[in-house]
Protein backbone atom coordinates (compact mmCIF):
# COMPACT_ATOMS: atom_id res chain seq x y z
CA UNK A 1 0.00 0.00 0.00
CA UNK A 2 2.00 2.88 -1.35
CA UNK A 3 -0.17 4.44 -3.82
CA UNK A 4 -3.54 4.99 -2.89
CA UNK A 5 -6.58 6.82 -4.13
CA UNK A 6 -9.64 7.92 -1.84
CA UNK A 7 -12.62 8.57 -3.42
CA UNK A 8 -16.07 8.65 -2.44
CA UNK A 9 -19.47 10.98 -2.92
CA UNK A 10 -18.38 14.56 -1.74
CA UNK A 11 -19.43 14.76 2.01
CA UNK A 12 -18.91 10.58 2.66
CA UNK A 13 -15.14 12.14 4.12
CA UNK A 14 -12.61 11.46 2.14
CA UNK A 15 -10.16 14.27 3.44
CA UNK A 16 -10.67 13.21 6.69
CA UNK A 17 -10.39 9.72 5.88
CA UNK A 18 -6.80 10.72 4.11
CA UNK A 19 -5.77 12.35 7.00
CA UNK A 20 -6.03 9.75 9.00
CA UNK A 21 -4.57 7.09 6.76
CA UNK A 22 -1.67 10.03 6.07
CA UNK A 23 -0.97 10.66 9.78
CA UNK A 24 -0.68 6.69 10.42
CA UNK A 25 1.62 5.73 7.28
CA UNK A 26 3.80 9.28 6.95
CA UNK A 27 2.83 8.70 3.22
CA UNK A 28 2.33 11.85 1.56
CA UNK A 29 -1.15 13.39 0.63
CA UNK A 30 -2.21 15.27 -1.87
CA UNK A 31 -5.85 17.00 -2.29
CA UNK A 32 -7.18 17.32 -5.56
CA UNK A 33 -9.06 20.29 -4.79
CA UNK A 34 -6.16 22.19 -3.40
CA UNK A 35 -4.77 21.64 -6.57
CA UNK A 36 -7.64 22.08 -8.92
CA UNK A 37 -8.99 25.13 -7.08
CA UNK A 38 -7.63 28.46 -6.70
CA UNK A 39 -8.30 30.63 -3.13
CA UNK A 40 -10.43 33.16 -5.20
CA UNK A 41 -12.79 30.13 -6.13
CA UNK A 42 -11.27 29.76 -9.89
CA UNK A 43 -10.07 27.04 -11.38
CA UNK A 44 -6.33 26.67 -12.64
CA UNK A 45 -6.26 25.72 -16.32
CA UNK A 46 -6.69 21.75 -17.07
CA UNK A 47 -3.02 21.59 -18.88
CA UNK A 48 -1.65 22.91 -14.90
CA UNK A 49 -3.83 20.19 -13.46
CA UNK A 50 -3.35 17.53 -15.13
CA UNK A 51 0.52 18.41 -15.49
CA UNK A 52 0.68 18.68 -11.30
CA UNK A 53 -1.26 15.07 -10.94
CA UNK A 54 1.05 13.96 -13.40
CA UNK A 55 4.02 14.64 -11.02
CA UNK A 56 2.61 13.61 -7.93
CA UNK A 57 2.01 10.01 -9.36
CA UNK A 58 5.68 9.60 -10.81
CA UNK A 59 6.33 9.72 -7.09
CA UNK A 60 7.01 6.42 -5.02
CA UNK A 61 4.15 6.65 -1.93
CA UNK A 62 1.00 8.97 -2.38
CA UNK A 63 -2.04 9.44 -1.13
CA UNK A 64 -4.53 11.19 -3.36
CA UNK A 65 -7.97 12.22 -1.89
CA UNK A 66 -10.89 13.42 -4.41
CA UNK A 67 -12.84 12.52 -7.00
CA UNK A 68 -12.29 14.39 -10.78
CA UNK A 69 -14.11 12.03 -12.49
CA UNK A 70 -11.63 13.44 -15.83
CA UNK A 71 -8.73 11.98 -14.17
CA UNK A 72 -10.05 8.83 -12.03
CA UNK A 73 -9.23 6.12 -14.30
CA UNK A 74 -5.22 8.08 -14.22
CA UNK A 75 -5.27 7.55 -10.99
CA UNK A 76 -6.25 3.55 -10.68
CA UNK A 77 -4.16 3.31 -13.26
CA UNK A 78 -1.25 4.35 -11.52
CA UNK A 79 -2.57 3.39 -7.60
CA UNK A 80 -1.92 0.13 -6.01
CA UNK A 81 -4.75 0.86 -3.43
CA UNK A 82 -8.15 2.42 -3.56
CA UNK A 83 -10.34 3.86 -1.06
CA UNK A 84 -13.93 4.10 -1.89
CA UNK A 85 -16.37 5.56 1.03
CA UNK A 86 -19.44 4.27 -0.64
CA UNK A 87 -22.08 5.55 1.82
CA UNK A 88 -25.72 6.77 1.79
CA UNK A 89 -26.66 10.01 0.76
CA UNK A 90 -27.84 11.05 4.40
CA UNK A 91 -24.57 10.31 5.32
CA UNK A 92 -22.75 12.46 2.71
CA UNK A 93 -24.88 15.17 2.99
CA UNK A 94 -24.98 15.48 6.52
CA UNK A 95 -20.82 16.03 6.10
CA UNK A 96 -21.33 18.44 3.60
CA UNK A 97 -23.28 20.70 6.15
CA UNK A 98 -21.46 19.35 9.02
CA UNK A 99 -18.12 21.69 7.21
CA UNK A 100 -19.72 24.72 6.23
CA UNK A 101 -18.44 27.73 7.12
CA UNK A 102 -15.34 25.89 8.86
CA UNK A 103 -11.73 25.93 7.28
CA UNK A 104 -10.01 23.15 6.15
CA UNK A 105 -6.64 21.99 4.71
CA UNK A 106 -7.92 20.41 2.01
CA UNK A 107 -9.91 22.93 0.28
CA UNK A 108 -8.34 26.97 -0.28
CA UNK A 109 -11.37 28.72 0.84
CA UNK A 110 -14.32 28.46 3.74
CA UNK A 111 -17.31 27.26 2.06
CA UNK A 112 -20.17 29.41 2.77
CA UNK A 113 -22.84 28.65 5.38
CA UNK A 114 -25.55 29.12 2.76
CA UNK A 115 -26.31 26.36 -0.12
CA UNK A 116 -24.80 25.71 -3.65
CA UNK A 117 -27.57 24.18 -5.06
CA UNK A 118 -25.80 22.98 -8.41
CA UNK A 119 -23.10 20.91 -5.42
CA UNK A 120 -26.15 19.60 -3.55
CA UNK A 121 -27.67 18.39 -6.49
CA UNK A 122 -24.64 16.80 -7.94
CA UNK A 123 -24.70 15.08 -4.40
CA UNK A 124 -28.05 14.06 -4.88
CA UNK A 125 -27.37 12.59 -8.31
CA UNK A 126 -24.12 10.76 -7.28
CA UNK A 127 -25.23 7.06 -6.87
CA UNK A 128 -27.32 7.63 -10.01
CA UNK A 129 -24.62 9.43 -12.09
CA UNK A 130 -21.25 9.09 -10.40
CA UNK A 131 -21.49 5.57 -8.92
CA UNK A 132 -22.02 3.39 -11.67
CA UNK A 133 -18.35 4.83 -13.43
CA UNK A 134 -17.28 4.11 -10.42
CA UNK A 135 -18.29 0.78 -10.03
CA UNK A 136 -17.55 -0.06 -13.75
CA UNK A 137 -13.88 1.43 -13.29
CA UNK A 138 -13.52 -0.48 -9.80
CA UNK A 139 -14.44 -3.80 -12.56
CA UNK A 140 -12.10 -2.78 -14.69
CA UNK A 141 -9.06 -2.22 -12.10
CA UNK A 142 -10.02 -5.18 -10.02
CA UNK A 143 -6.13 -6.16 -10.01
CA UNK A 144 -5.87 -3.50 -7.76
CA UNK A 145 -5.89 -3.64 -3.45
CA UNK A 146 -10.18 -2.24 -3.43
CA UNK A 147 -11.66 -1.64 0.09
CA UNK A 148 -15.18 -0.50 -0.37
CA UNK A 149 -16.73 0.86 2.94
CA UNK A 150 -20.71 1.23 3.28
CA UNK A 151 -20.14 3.05 6.57
CA UNK A 152 -17.79 4.95 8.60
CA UNK A 153 -17.40 2.28 11.54
CA UNK A 154 -16.11 -0.12 8.32
CA UNK A 155 -13.76 2.47 7.41
CA UNK A 156 -12.53 2.96 11.32
CA UNK A 157 -11.79 -0.49 11.56
CA UNK A 158 -9.52 -0.15 8.45
CA UNK A 159 -7.46 2.64 10.10
CA UNK A 160 -7.33 0.83 13.42
CA UNK A 161 -6.13 -2.87 11.75
CA UNK A 162 -3.75 -0.59 9.65
CA UNK A 163 -2.64 1.45 12.76
CA UNK A 164 -1.64 -1.47 14.14
CA UNK A 165 0.42 -3.01 11.41
CA UNK A 166 2.57 0.01 11.64
CA UNK A 167 3.25 -0.04 15.56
Amino acid sequence: MNKIIVIGCPGSGKSTFSKSLHKITNIPLFHLDMIFWNADKTTVEKTVFLDRLLKIIQNDKWIIDGNYGSTMELRMQACDTVVFLDYPLDICLKGVYKRKGKPRSDMPWIEPVEDDREFIEFIKNYNTQSRPKVIELLEKYSDKDIFIFSTRAQADEFLTKIQKSYL
